[in-house]
């Protein structure tokens, strides 16, 4: 079967270039606007077929238990949902940051949802894939539709934009950010004016300007939070634009090139880990299994 040809499947990062909420909603959530932009980045997945119907992960997560793992979640969802009786043994290599707001677990959530579905032919279309993913977390779709793009809702309502795709220096302080306290903090923006797609300017000279503008609603509440990342933020400002990507705890800055990226990178403090990465606006899991299906 296929997956002897695969030695591992991505499940890349992403960023939010700006982010914004426009209000609560009844049931408790809160209504965004972004853009997602997908990173060259990714966590690696592996899947081994069984016919037994168990699926097992292989591989141990630091902290985090298989019956809480998203990749166990969203196999096992696949499974019940289309009744199939195959199972499989899931080996993940851990790359991006836990905790970072780009997107692993939900990433990791996908890949697994898109190619199991892919090696089981259980034949869930992407639409249906990508409502059983909202179970499993808000950023779960747009990592299923597979491309960059403006979204809105809890981050189900999505519309395709290509923005630049640029160098990021993306950087991860050591600590740990509670989405929750960040959530229910009494100083989060909450009433953001909702804006149009056409707003954003996406494919002019005015993108990366309009998308510093917008910012992001989390950033004032979690660099008051965490001191760390107000050190990051500032130090990353005297070199080019820089901005909490989802709740953090990462931060990232856009340069033209890896040179321009890599000098910036040389200058943060010693207590951070840093990646360089290039943005992408068509996911590299879409890119693979589009090439794996017209080969088989």
């Amino acid at each position: 079967m296929m997956q002897g040809k695969i030695q591992f499947w991505p499940a890349p990062a992403k960023l939010n270039l700006f982010l914004q909420i426009t209000g609560k909603r009844d049931d408790g959530y809160h209504n965004l606007q972004t853009v997602f932009q997908f990173l060259d980045v990714v966590d690696r997945l592996r899947f081994e077929i069984r016919d037994d119907g168990k699926i097992l992960r292989k591989t141990d997560l630091e902290g985090v238990k298989p019956e809480d793992d998203l990749v166990v979640k969203a196999a096992k969802i696949l499974q019940q949902t289309t009744g199939t009786s195959l199972g499989a043994d899931i080996y993940l290599q851990k790359l991006l940051p836990l905790g970072g707001g780009v997107g692993g677990g939900s990433s990791d959530a996908a890949t697994t949802l898109m190619v199991l579905n892919h090696l089981w032919q259980t034949g869930v279309d992407t639409d249906e894939l990508a409502k059983i993913g909202l179970d499993l977390g808000a950023d779960v779709p747009i990592f299923i539709h597979g491309h960059a793009a403006f979204a809105q809702g809890v981050g189900e309502k999505l519309e395709s934009v290509s923005p630049d795709e640029v160098f990021y220096l993306v950087v991860k302080p050591e600590v740990h950010i509670s989405t929750a306290k960040i959530f229910s903090d009494k100083e989060l923006t909450r009433d953001c004016p909702a804006i149009r797609i056409c707003d954003l300017q996406i494919g002019t000279d005015k993108e990366a300007q309009v998308f510093d503008e917008l910012g992001n609603v989390f950033e004032p509440v979690v660099a008051r939070q965490y001191p760390e990342i107000a050190e990051v933020i500032q130090q990353l400002r005297k070199i080019s634009d820089a901005r909490l990507t989802g709740t953090g705890a990462c931060v990232f800055a856009a340069f033209g090139s890896q040179e321009d990226a890599q000098q910036a990178m040389a200058h943060l403090p010693d207590n951070c880990s840093a990646f360089i990465a290039r943005g992408l606006n068509q996911s590299p899991l879409q890119t693979m299994l589009s090439a794996v299906e017209k080969s088989d």
